[in-house]
C-alpha cells in the first residue's frame, strides 16, 4: 500500500480576479475550492491514475470535514487524525499574477500526534510512505525524521518532499526518491547551478547521501532524473501552464505509483514528467487522460 503523509492539509479557495487593485473593493469572476496540501495532492493523482493508496495527516473543524467530502474519489481511502482545532483556508488570488496567502495551520496536541504516529506500527516491508509538505508549528521541526524512524523500523520504504535540514536528515535514511527543484538543490548545497552539468553534478550528492532516486525539476525548462546507473533527461511540453500548485506532487505520484508496479526508472520518470506537465495545464490535478495525451509528448534522453 502507498501511504501520503499531508501534516498540514488545506481547503484552497482560488478566486480570479480581472486585476487586483490593493486597498478596494475587487469583484470575482469565478471562484473553486479544492482539497489541498501536498500529500493529498499525491494522494488524488495516484487515484486519478487507478492507483489504490491511502491519506494519512490531520484533519478538524468544518473545514475538515469538507475536505474529506471532496476527497471521496475511488482507489483513495482517507484515515486521518482527528484534531480540536481547525483545518487551514488557503487563498490563492489569480489575477495579473498569482498571490497567495497560506494560513498557518491549527495547534496538534500530544495526544492528537500520538495516535497519529501509532498508524506507522501497522506497517509492512510491502508498505511505502510519501511525505511531503509542510510542518504546524505546533508539531517539533524534526516530526518528518520522527516519522521515518517508525517507516525503517517496520522495513517499509519512503519518499520525502521537502527541503533544507530536513532534506539532508533523511538522506541518511535512503529514500527512495527525492525531489528538489533547482533552486531548491543549490540552496542546500549553496552553489550556483546554471548548467546541466552542474546539476547532474551535485545531484549526484544527493545519491552519495543516500536517495536511491533524485528528480531535479527546472520547471519551464524540463527536469532530470539522476540514478545510480545513469542520468536522464526530460525536454519541455509546449503548453500553456494553467496551474502552479500540485505539478510537483503529481510528478512524484506518476514516478512511484510507475517504479512501483514495473521497477522501470526511464518509463517512471516519463509517467512522472507527464502527470507535472499535466497539472501544470489544467486548473486541478489532472485526470488520467491528460497525463495520457502529455505522455505520447514526452522525450527522455540519457545524459
Amino acid at each position: 500500500m502507498i501511504y501520503t503523509v499531508t501534516l498540514n492539509p488545506s481547503l484552497d479557495y482560488i478566486t480570479r480576479v480581472p486585476e487586483l487593485s490593493l486597498g478596494e473593493t475587487n469583484r470575482a469572476t469565478s471562484q473553486q475550492l479544492f482539497p489541498g496540501g501536498k500529500g493529498i495532492n499525491v494522494s488524488r493523482l495516484l487515484s486519478h491514475l487507478g492507483i489504490e493508496n491511502t491519506a494519512l495527516g490531520f484533519l478538524g473543524g468544518f473545514t475538515g470535514t469538507h475536505l474529506q467530502a471532496t476527497l471521496n474519489e475511488p482507489h483513495l481511502r482517507q484515515d486521518f487524525t482527528a484534531i480540536a482545532g481547525e483545518t487551514r483556508i488557503n487563498l490563492k488570488i489569480k489575477a495579473q499574477v498569482e498571490t497567495e496567502i497560506n494560513a498557518t495551520g491549527p495547534a496538534i496536541t500530544t495526544d492528537e500526534l500520538t495516535i497519529f504516529l501509532q498508524q506507522f506500527a501497522q506497517l509492512t516491508a510491502d508498505d511505502l510512505v510519501i511525505l511531503s509538505g509542510s510542518i504546524p508549528k505546533s508539531l517539533d521541526h524534526d516530526i518528518y525524521q520522527q516519522i521515518i524512524g517508525q517507516i525503517t523500523a517496520q522495513q517499509a520504504r519512503f519518499v520525502i518532499d521537502t527541503t533544507g535540514e530536513q532534506l539532508q536528515a533523511a538522506l541518511q535514511k535512503q529514500p527512495l526518491l527525492v525531489k528538489p527543484n533547482r533552486q531548491e538543490l543549490a540552496q542546500l548545497y549553496q552553489v550556483p547551478l546554471t548548467t546541466r552539468a552542474s546539476i547532474q553534478k551535485w545531484g549526484h550528492h544527493l545519491l552519495a547521501a543516500g536517495a536511491q532516486h533524485a528528480i531535479v525539476s527546472l520547471a519551464g525548462a524540463g527536469a532530470v532524473l539522476l540514478t545510480p546507473t545513469g542520468d536522464y533527461f526530460a525536454a519541455p511540453v509546449a503548453g500553456q501552464v494553467k496551474n502552479s500548485t500540485g505539478a510537483g506532487d503529481s510528478m512524484i505520484a506518476g514516478f512511484v505509483g510507475t517504479w512501483l508496479a514495473s521497477g522501470d526508472v526511464v518509463e517512471s520518470f516519463k509517467v512522472a514528467v507527464a502527470s507535472g506537465t499535466a497539472t501544470a495545464f489544467s486548473e486541478d490535478i489532472a485526470t488520467k487522460a491528460m497525463i495520457e495525451t502529455i505522455y505520447e509528448q514526452v522525450r527522455v534522453t540519457t545524459i
